[in-house]
């Protein structure tokens, strides 16, 4: 989420791809249109996905008098100035609407913390049917992104009434030694007690943060700090510059915060860089993307790229993806405190870059548009398909090369802020597959395998809030942690969900996914995902390829039955047997590769290279 009022002007550069006049718009025959509202007896759809537990936001962590949260404040007319009285009072409305809104979701181990503009909860989720909240940290400030490294938490905090001491209090006029903002760091040795054990500050606070771990680097852990919000006073914070670029090249503009955590003594923790990823790497004008505006008639209005929404890291491959406001960009991070832009791109499609997703290879990343800032409808039957979507990129050579479009298909009412949000991968070998939350617009699974032509498999959605008012609320954020779906709800809670067997995905392959299981999880931080070589994973490479009829039912019936003797077979006698029926129908699938499109040749690799490993072990 981004706040209402940071919208940008400007000229237009760089990529184009469809024009709204020609994209198709939401559909109103899907169960999910005309659900009816409520804030705990909303109407619900599902398909392929079911919720398996729900827990209500805990006490001090909602207003009594409006637990469902304040009316969202109109949409301003654009280019009315900072000062002017009605930014003024939607600014003062639009504080107090996400006051106690959920945020974002990290885990660790059994636990899932789940951010607030409030603070942090912390949920035990050992049993992912029965979430259990075990403590409950007040400390306002928003927007409360959180990650996790061993015993550290890191909180991103941007607005203006955050305080260093964690006060509910607020902070008064424009300078002061008690506000923060910037990133706050906990101690959670003792995850139940969390104690704030350092600040660090930065010149437009800390809008989202991402965790980088650099292999070459034992003793820190960084963070990528990033602000949208407006720049404090030189007065308030030493060194910070709201001024235009080409009047002050050391502008606290168009740049990210670096900042170093030294694992031994987190509380020396400090920014080391502001490296100028926006800059034009030949002259060095460091505000060389995009300047705002919009890219013709019947385009969209992109904001300027001053600053990044949000950066997902891949530390494995050494590159980044950037949403940065008017642009998404590959960096390389191999020196995580220098990176290097390799590319970026724009899009007439998008207003603003807000986050970004690699598939498990590192060769595509999903963009999302926050088209309205997330607190507004704009997935309605009259809104554009490729508006507040998500664009698919391939990568070439480290460059981006655009492919396709996804947005969340039904249509939602004017009461339902909607738009494309945050998302995870579902580990399914074989396959490409997000699942993401569109606020309002509930849960969507989409596969992603073919870059150009994204399928949704799999939904769940509830009715809006409020049957007359548009009440902000919704999925802020959907992720896969150890064989569930975690969902941060920004009104309601924290929901689990979990996948049901479809023509689109099969058990066998939901039981792969379930089989990846990671010791924690900071959502903007992927690492590469790898299955153990199982009849079980073969399976679902063997559903996969007889879905797409690149094997045949006998032969996959075939193979099912060899993984199911080798699987069960001990007497010493049939081993040879055994093994040798393995390596033929190895065989037999590395030659079917050499004719199959890339996405069925990889599976069938896959599924001879789990026969060739179940032979050699049969001689063991």
């Amino acid at each position: 989420m981004r706040p209402l009022f940071l919208c940008a002007s400007g000229v237009a550069v760089a990529l184009a791809v469809n024009t709204a006049a020609q994209a198709p718009t939401a559909t109103t025959s899907d169960p999910r249109v005309g659900l009816k509202p409520g804030l705990r007896n909303a109407g619900v759809a599902a398909r392929n996905m079911e919720l398996v537990a729900t827990v209500p936001k805990p006490s001090g962590f909602f207003d009594p008098a409006s637990p469902g949260g304040l009316p969202t404040p109109p949409e301003l007319e654009e280019g009315l100035p900072p000062t002017d009285p009605k930014v003024i009072e939607s600014r003062a409305a639009f504080t107090k609407v996400i006051a106690f809104a959920n945020s974002d979701l990290t885990f660790n181990g059994r636990y899932a913390v789940l951010g607030s503009f409030h603070g942090f909860n912390t949920y035990d989720i050992e049993s992912s049917g029965k979430p259990r909240l075990i403590t409950s940290v007040v400390c306002p400030g928003g927007q409360g992104d959180v990650s996790i490294f061993g015993s550290l938490l890191f909180m991103s905090v941007e607005q203006t009434l955050g305080r260093i001491d964690c006060g509910s209090s607020g902070i008064q006029g424009t300078v002061s030694a008690e506000r923060f903002r910037g990133i706050r760091i906990f101690d959670i040795t003792d995850i139940r007690r969390p104690r704030q054990i350092a600040a660090v500050q930065t010149c437009r606070g800390s809008h989202t943060h991402t965790l980088v771990v650099d292999p070459k680097d034992q003793a820190n852990v960084y963070l990528y700090g990033s602000g949208t919000a407006g720049v404090r006073p030189g007065e308030e914070l030493a060194g910070c510059s709201n001024a235009d670029a080409k009047e002050d090249p050391n502008t606290s503009r168009f740049s990210i915060d670096v900042i170093q955590v030294p694992i031994a003594a987190p509380d020396q923790a400090r920014v080391v860089n502001r490296p100028r990823i926006f800059a034009d790497q030949t002259t060095g004008a460091i505000a060389a993307l995009w300047a705002g505006g919009t890219h013709g008639p019947g385009t969209q209005k992109t904001s300027e790229t001053n600053s990044c929404h949000d950066i997902t890291v891949f530390p494995e491959l050494g590159l980044a993806a950037g949403a940065c406001a008017g642009n998404g960009i590959l960096l390389d991070i191999t020196d995580p405190v220098h990176p290097v832009r390799l590319d970026a791109v724009a899009d007439k499609n998008f207003a603003y870059w807000h986050s970004a997703t690699f598939n498990n290879d590192g060769t595509k990343i999903v963009f999302t548009d926050e088209w309205g800032g997330g607190t507004n409808p704009r997935c309605r039957a009259t809104d554009p398909l490729d508006w507040g979507a998500d664009a698919i990129f391939d990568i070439v050579d480290r460059k981006l090369q655009f492919r396709g479009y996804f947005k969340m298909p039904a249509a939602q009412t004017d009461q339902e802020n909607c738009v494309a949000h945050n998302g995870s991968l579902i580990p399914v070998p074989g396959r490409d597959i997000m699942v993401q939350g569109w606020y309002q617009g509930g849960a969507s699974v989409f596969d992603f395998t073919d870059s150009a032509h994204p399928v949704e498999i799999a939904f769940f959605d509830r009715g809006p809030i409020d049957a007359h008012t548009l009440i902000t609320g919704g999925y802020w954020s959907t992720y896969w942690y150890n064989g569930a779906i975690y969902a941060s709800e920004i009104a309601r809670g924290l929901d689990v969900l979990k996948l049901t067997p479809s023509q689109y995905l099969s058990q066998h392959e939901i039981a792969a996914a379930t089989l990846v299981h990671a010791a924690g999880f900071n959502p903007q931080a992927q690492s590469r995902i790898r299955w153990p070589d199982t009849s079980l994973v073969a399976r679902a490479y063997l559903d996969q390829l007889t879905r797409s009829n690149a094997v045949s039912r006998e032969s996959a019936e075939a193979i099912n039955k060899a993984l199911d003797r080798a699987d069960n077979g001990r007497a010493a006698a049939r081993q040879d047997a055994r093994a040798n029926e393995l390596e033929e129908l190895a065989s037999s699938l590395d030659g079917r590769a050499g004719s199959a499109n890339p996405a069925d040749a990889r599976r069938l690799r896959a599924v001879s290279a789990i026969l060739h490993s179940y032979s050699a072990r049969s001689h063991q």
